[in-house]
Formats: C-alpha cells, sequence, structure tokens
C-alpha cells in the first residue's frame, strides 16, 4: 500500500506510514500544494495512492464519480498532529487485515477516546 496524504493533514503521517513499512508522500511535498481537489484525487488514481483527507464532502463526491479507485481514508474530525497519527496508524491496522481498499472508503473517527473506523463502497456496488 502506498498513500497520498492531503494538504490539509500534518506532513507528519508521511513518517507514521513509513514508521509502519509503507509509502507515503504529502501533496505540499510532491509540489501539488493549491492543488484543486479533483486533480489531487486524479493524481492519487494515477499513482495507485489511496489518498487521506480530512476533507471528507469533497472527496466522497469526486470518489462516488469514479468506475474504479485504490481507496480513501478520511480522517473526520478536525484534531492535532499527534492524533492525527495515532488515527492514521489505526486505519493502517486495519487497512493490513482487510487488504487494499479499492472502491472503498475506510472513515477515521473518535466516540470519546476511542477510536471508530467505517469501512465502505464507493461507488455504491
Amino acid at each position: 500500500m502506498k498513500f497520498l496524504i492531503d494538504e490539509c493533514l500534518t506532513i507528519d503521517l508521511i513518517l507514521t506510514a513509513s514508521h509502519e513499512g509503507y509509502e507515503a508522500q504529502h501533496v505540499a511535498r510532491v509540489g501539488k500544494a493549491g492543488w484543486k481537489d479533483w486533480n489531487v484525487a486524479k493524481y492519487a488514481g494515477a499513482g495507485e495512492f489511496i489518498l487521506v483527507t480530512n476533507n471528507a464532502s469533497d472527496f466522497r463526491r469526486l470518489y462516488a464519480a469514479e468506475l474504479l479507485h485504490p481507496g480513501l481514508v478520511i480522517v473526520i474530525p478536525n484534531v492535532g498532529r499527534v492524533v492525527q497519527q495515532q488515527l492514521f496508524k489505526a486505519a493502517i491496522k486495519v487497512l493490513e487485515e482487510k487488504g487494499e481498499p479499492i472502491n472503498q472508503v475506510l472513515e477515521v473517527d473518535l466516540a470519546g477516546d476511542e477510536v471508530v473506523l467505517t469501512i465502505y463502497d464507493l461507488p455504491k456496488s
């Protein structure tokens, strides 16, 4: 698995992925900062990156229109970098168990102190 981290999330998620044994790039580090969401989604798809974002509404809509995509991880709460890293690590662990999230979305949220993970198909099958 390899990940593209959207610019709305901390660049530290690259290190989180690396510590778990995976490749990751950050939109800002690959010269794509300020890109429109559809460009980011296109870049992620072309590179077969699982996109990791906090921008749920825009990317759900974009990925719902795709017939095939490598997967989407949405970190739901707007939290600081340390909590983002914890949530992303939890997402990676679930993906290791479930496999590549082709045409799926993994939403990572918090309910109090508990991490809540939800996986669903997008586009709907």
